[in-house]
């Protein structure tokens, strides 16, 4: 089953579900937020569609060409939907890391980088044994729902970025129930935008890096996270492609399980606020930054796996210098 969120004829949102082949709009409830606070109370997600009944069908595939879908789940107040992140998760994803602290000279020859050193915690301990704690992976907040850009609309990079890069990932999609406990609503395609040139400067520069917009979607997959996910991450210039390359996911790709990062964003009560809504990117091992390209103003992201739907796209736009003004308040 999958979720979407759109705008419909008459520009009111609407939530649709696609099951069996067949996409129809969910009746009476206007946002995926609403209809999983629903869910809570018994039955789950399958239940609180069926308990609403389905309308018309929903070309899902036009909704995106016209620019009418949102993301798959929002906030009523973004403030309360966290975007954050985990990286070095994936096997091979610390080759690229390494490779920028050994350009910078971070480390001497032989010894290992900081990178290098947390990837090969998770390959020892990342996937522990049923009920067990594994090592706890490289974390990072990327910001709220208000950097959130909807599927099929730009992704504004800052004036200041020396880099506008693409991360093809999975992210796991939560709401945190009345006791604090966090329930997972299913998984998304991710574009988890960031700015690789910062990073590479220095290590310590990795959370400016992240500190960029982000989009998800279009599509909710309720349920698990399937073990092995192959999608297709590309870049398209002026109609045409520019690079393209195929990334891996699932637990089959990854040197920690699921239940090990999970545990390690939601251990902090900080995550554990009623009503919130969590989106939590896995990581990935794949970068056109890797590959020598720079992206530029309109250049457009494509990220696509079957499993999940229709694919992730949207367009980068550099935004106009904004001064920082601040007065004092005294």
């Amino acid at each position: 089953m999958h979720l979407i969120q759109y705008f419909d004829a008459n520009g009111a949102r609407a939530v649709a579900v696609t099951q069996n082949g067949e996409t129809r709009q969910v009746q009476g409830v206007a946002s995926v937020y609403e209809l999983a606070q629903a869910a809570l109370s018994g039955g789950g997600l399958a239940a609180a569609v069926a308990a609403r009944g389905l309308g018309a069908i929903v070309d899902k595939a036009a909704l995106l060409a016209e620019g009418r879908l949102l993301s798959p789940i929002d906030h009523p107040d973004p403030t309360h939907l966290h975007v954050t992140g985990t990286g070095l998760t994936h096997l091979g994803s610390a080759a690229t890391r390494d490779a920028m602290h050994k350009a910078n000279g971070d480390k001497p020859a032989g010894e290992l980088t900081d990178s290098m050193k947390m990837f090969r915690m998770g390959l020892e301990n990342g996937k522990p044994k049923g009920g067990e704690k594994g090592v706890q992976p490289e974390w990072f907040y990327k910001g709220n729902g208000h950097i959130v850009a909807n599927p099929g609309q730009p992704i504004p990079s800052p004036s200041f970025a020396l880099d506008a890069g693409e991360e093809p990932e999975i992210a796991g999609i939560y709401l945190i129930d009345a006791n604090g406990q966090p329930r997972r609503l299913g998984f998304a395609l991710a574009n988890e935008f960031s700015d690789h040139v910062t990073e590479r400067i220095n290590y310590l520069y990795l959370a400016h890096s992240k500190l960029r917009a982000c989009s998800f979607g279009p599509e909710l997959r309720v349920g698990d996270l399937p073990n092995h996910i192959e999608g297709v991450s590309r870049i398209v210039r002026d109609g045409k492609v520019l690079w393209e390359k195929p990334f891996l996911s699932g637990e089959d790709n990854m040197s920690h399980t699921i239940a090990n990062l999970e545990y390690h964003h939601f251990k902090y009560d900080l995550f554990c606020q009623p009503g919130d809504v969590h989106v939590h990117c896995f990581g990935t091992a794949t970068l056109s930054f890797a590959d020598g390209i720079s992206t530029r103003e309109s250049d457009v992201f494509e990220i696509e796996e079957s499993q999940f739907g229709l694919p992730l796209r949207n367009p980068v736009h550099v935004e106009d210098e904004k001064p920082v003004v601040i007065n004092g308040l005294y």
